[in-house]
């Protein structure tokens, strides 16, 4: 395709809109690929608060040329059309940091703005807690409404649920870690709802760190919160999603079958809304998808598979360890990455590895075991260090009794304590792990 940036102005009818350039809330549009066809969506566009217009004038009229401008049309470079090309592009500004294990990829160098200050540090964590319980309680009332319009027939609409994603891209945006970290404490929400907030967020943050545009960062958080709004008419639940296989061929083919009802049943409703995204159309029907061909409902490998439903199996898998849907226990954070990192095949590496970098190597509200003999909990992230977080630590493995909490930030404290490994709670009597977090996010 041959791309060329446009002014809202400039654009006719018989014009093929590739993308636009400014906030999702500057232009009515949800579908951001179209053909101009009428003077409704011609009007719309140039009344729109856009900086620019992207068209493609392979699929659609080119802009024509001014007799009194000899200087050659800009243009943007010709993209790729593959997923693995795609993708190539995406993460190819990835941290210079990554570990020895990992395929080194160059962060390309900060882009400054004349005559702009530069930005501020990130809200700290303790006090985006408070706007982050503000949007997830507005988010799940909303999220509760979608299921149940969907179990009485009704598409979700994506307007209903833009104001919810924008809610947390900003908060992720102040802080990267508060919403996430809220997500696994203890919530009275059906187990749906939070799961998928929770996969919202997760998705949100993901593309931040594959430094993916806004609008396609937003559009990662829609897909995550849509995409298993099938189970509000599929007799199915998370639990059952989650369960590994059996064994036995038979009962495992008769699972799959029921697993993979709620993607299809899901992206039909999505679809039949009219204004639904297609990416978050292929997410809601490829979330559960793997690239060694193992997953449902379709089978389809790594020659199929598109950049977001690649994002979204890596966040909505890892959600539902941490959570525990369909397990006896819930994984440790720091556990379920390690179990994500251990199944290379299925999952696309170079996202894997941009997700780990995103979390952190023991991600907030993991529990760990400091060289000084005290549980601690992880609370934030240093972005130069991630190996190094930010923990709160609070029982004393020497006497068997909490201690008054204490923040230590370990890439601070020059060695003098250290994580040597994941803490199980189970062996010292504490409280749940969600319970613990709620107390000690505050």
């Amino acid at each position: 395709m041959t791309l060329r940036r446009i002014a809202p102005g400039q654009v006719e009818l018989g014009m093929f809109v590739h993308a636009f350039e400014g906030g999702w809330l500057n232009h009515p549009f949800w579908r951001t690929q179209f053909l101009v066809d009428d003077e409704d969506r011609l009007s719309a566009i140039r009344k729109g608060r856009l900086a620019a217009v992207v068209i493609d004038t392979a699929r659609g009229r080119d802009l024509a040329p001014d007799p009194a401008d000899t200087r050659p049309p800009p243009s943007l470079a010709t993209q790729g059309t593959t997923a693995r090309r795609r993708l190539a592009e995406l993460v190819s500004t990835a941290s210079a940091s990554s570990h020895a294990t990992e395929q080194p990829i160059a962060r390309p160098p900060a882009v400054r703005i004349a005559g702009r200050a530069p930005r501020s540090g990130p809200v700290p964590i303790a006090r985006e807690f408070g706007n982050a319980r503000l949007a997830a309680g507005r988010a799940r009332k909303a999220i509760s409404k979608v299921f149940l319009e969907a179990r009485l027939g009704k598409s979700p609409r994506v307007a209903d649920v833009a104001p919810l994603v924008e809610d947390i891209f900003a908060s992720i945006q102040r802080n990267p870690y508060a919403f996430s970290g809220l997500m696994l404490c203890k919530s009275d929400s059906e187990a749906a709802y939070q799961h998928m907030l929770s996969v919202s967020a997760l998705m949100v943050s993901l593309a931040r760190q594959m430094r993916l545009p806004p609008g396609e960062t937003r559009l990662a958080g829609m897909a995550g919160l849509l995409l298993d709004v099938g189970l509000a008419k599929v007799d199915t639940d998370l639990a059952a999603i989650a369960r590994d296989e059996t064994g036995c061929e038979a009962m495992d083919r008769a699972r799959a079958e029921l697993r993979g009802r709620h993607c299809v049943v899901g992206r039909e409703m999505l679809a039949a809304a009219d204004d639904v995204p297609d990416e978050v159309l292929q997410v809601a029907m490829r979330h559960h998808e793997r690239l060694d061909g193992s997953g449902f409902p379709q089978g389809l490998d790594a020659r199929d598979l598109d950049v977001f439903s690649r994002m979204a199996s890596i966040c909505d898998r890892y959600d539902l360890l941490v959570s525990g849907a369909g397990e006896d226990t819930a994984l440790d954070p720091a556990e379920a990455m390690q179990w994500l990192m251990e199944r290379a095949s299925a999952f696309d590496a170079d996202i894997l590895a941009r997700f780990k970098e995103a979390l952190g190597v023991y991600p907030v509200g993991a529990f760990v075991v400091l060289r000084s003999q005290r549980i601690a909990m992880v609370i934030d992230q240093s972005p130069d260090a991630p190996e190094l977080p930010t923990v709160k630590a609070f029982y004393s493995l020497a006497s068997g009794k909490h201690v008054r909490a204490q923040v230590i930030a370990l890439s601070q404290c020059f060695g003098e304590d250290a994580i040597e490994g994941v803490a199980d709670l189970c062996h010292y009597g504490l409280p749940p792990a969600q319970d613990l977090r709620a107390g000690l996010l505050k």
